[in-house]
């Protein structure tokens, strides 16, 4: 059961928008809010829905180079400012900074609300944009919220915060941020990068030899991997260093681009997976810090069949009213899908049907996902007193 929830939202997010056939429409934040509003998600007593303003110039600079915020500003104008803008991947589109730094300062309020405890937990789907580096634009993101929101509540004092990042996309951006960091635990599971960009976060990036040793994990699962061996692998690592880190708060980037659909990734999970691994986060920050969460959006892109879906569970299970599988998408939401011309077959119902039971991981099987976990737990245990070869730990 959660406590006061906030949800982040307002419809002037839906203005990041890098237009034509960009993977990164926003139309999948738009229906995921109506499905979550058509299936009652939004009207829990415990929850209030909140509008962002956009982060100010100080508080970009918390993770960005002034120089790179007056060319995020000056690129509509002049499209050879560099700085990874004006690429395919982040193409330069106009308001694109009020646009980026509106949602930053949605995961800026997330935090806020959670810190002020006036909200036990918050979601801004609109967030989690974390390929950003301090100097660039990268992977279709303009500013690094995630790593912003971290840096605003390191600024409140707390001194041990968890990131645990789920998009298929290895977390390369908040990394960065915090390799130097021992205050930071980024937590990263994700396609391996031989196959995936960015091409980062092998097992062996753990943190900064001489600052932060032991502050960041990566657990790079083999193309294909299913329900079952993703949560074997979560299960196998996420926990066991979290609780080891003993975190105060703990921030999740829930990108749903891990998906079986999903066509820039190779990934094979279901909304049934991706379900039972908010379910995960939820319980994780239950036990390890109070139940303060913060959690934010990030990859996804079956904008029909995916997003809606699997990030209406995220705010369901966020607000501790969980939805049933079996629910039947409401026929007035499939309807609107028609309308607005989208090829996808809207789906009827919250579930694909996916099998989310695993094996407890052991030292002694040998299949693809299981040399991924016995990489990861060789390489990032010992940092924090735990047995790479003991399933106990």
């Amino acid at each position: 059961m959660s406590d006061s929830v906030t949800v982040v939202w307002d419809d002037a997010l839906l203005g990041y928008t890098m237009g034509g056939d960009h993977p990164l429409h926003p139309i999948r934040l738009d229906l995921t809010m109506r499905l979550a509003d058509a299936l009652g998600v939004l009207a829990s007593d415990r929850l209030q829905v909140l509008r962002p303003t956009p982060a100010d110039a100080a508080t970009l600079q918390l993770v960005h180079d002034p120089a790179y915020l007056e060319a995020v500003r000056r690129a509509p104008e002049h499209p050879d400012v560099g700085h990874g803008l004006g690429t395919a991947d982040n193409p330069i589109f106009a308001g694109m900074y009020d646009a980026a730094a509106l949602i930053t300062g949605g995961s800026v309020l997330a935090a806020e609300q959670v810190h002020s405890g006036r909200a036990q937990h918050a979601v801004n789907i609109s967030g989690g944009l974390h390929h950003a580096m301090a100097d660039r634009a990268s992977g279709f993101c303009v500013f690094n919220d995630a790593a912003i929101a971290i840096r605003w509540l390191l600024d409140r004092g707390y001194e041990r915060i968890a990131y645990v990042d789920i998009d298929v996309h290895h977390g390369d951006g908040v990394q960065a941020a915090f390799y130097e960091d021992p205050r930071v635990l980024t937590v990263s599971i994700h396609q391996t990068p031989l196959t995936l960009f960015p091409g980062t976060g092998f097992p062996e990036e753990t943190g900064d030899p001489d600052e932060a040793l032991g502050s960041a994990v990566n657990l790079a699962l083999p193309n294909g991997t299913d329900d079952s061996g993703w949560l074997r692998a979560f299960h196998a690592v996420v926990p066991s260093v979290v609780r080891a880190f003993a975190p105060q708060i703990l921030v999740t980037q829930c990108g749903c681009d891990a998906h079986h659909e999903d066509p820039l990734a190779d990934l094979a999970l279901t909304v049934d997976g991706q379900r039972a691994s908010y379910r995960a986060l939820h319980d994780l920050a239950h036990e390890v810090s109070d139940g303060r969460w913060i959690a934010l959006g990030g990859g996804g892109y079956g904008l029909v069949r995916c997003v809606p879906r699997a990030w209406t569970h995220l705010i369901a299970e966020v607000s501790g009213s969980r939805l049933e599988p079996a629910t039947e998408i409401p026929e007035s939401w499939r309807e609107d899908v028609v309308r607005r011309g989208l090829r996808a077959r809207p789906p009827t119902h919250m579930t694909e049907g996916g099998y989310t039971g695993f094996a407890r991981w052991d030292p002694f099987t040998e299949s693809r996902v299981d040399r991924a976990i016995s990489r990861t737990r060789t390489a990032a245990f010992p940092y924090f007193g735990l047995d790479p070869d003991d399933p106990r730990d």
